[in-house]
């Protein structure tokens, strides 16, 4: 069973910072490319950033380039973002993907995603 599981959501003040996880199990986690959307209330999903395992190949979205950081420990079968900078807008509610559609070819459209963890909130107060 393919299992998705964020952690790391909380509520921060604006210029703060917060580290998501994203634990994975049930699938071969260097076959997939790890990505994270977000949706804010009122809001289309949108892909923010993505990391290919195998080749470390990284996506970043306009809105979160520069200040949003994806990695993965391939050991552990687990991709971060760490978020700095964070911003009002930046609140939503986190989810971790995978898929087989490499970074290179994000951003992604949410129906091809394969794979979708349970969502973190994440809030930004002013």
């Amino acid at each position: 069973e393919v299992q998705l599981v964020e952690s790391g959501g909380g509520l921060v003040q604006a210029g703060g910072s917060l580290r998501l996880s994203c634990a994975t199990s049930g699938f071969t986690f260097d076959s997939y490319a790890i990505g994270w959307f977000r949706q804010a209330p009122g809001k289309e999903r949108e892909g923010v950033s993505c990391i290919s395992p195998v080749d470390g190949a990284t996506y970043y979205s306009d809105s979160v380039k520069g200040r949003f950081t994806i990695s993965s420990d391939n050991a552990k079968n687990t991709v971060y973002l760490q978020m700095d900078s964070l911003k009002p807008e930046d609140t939503a509610v986190y989810y971790c993907t995978a898929d087989l559609l490499h970074p290179s070819s994000w951003p992604a459209l949410p129906s091809i995603i394969d794979y979708w963890g349970q969502g973190t909130q994440v809030t930004v107060s002013s």
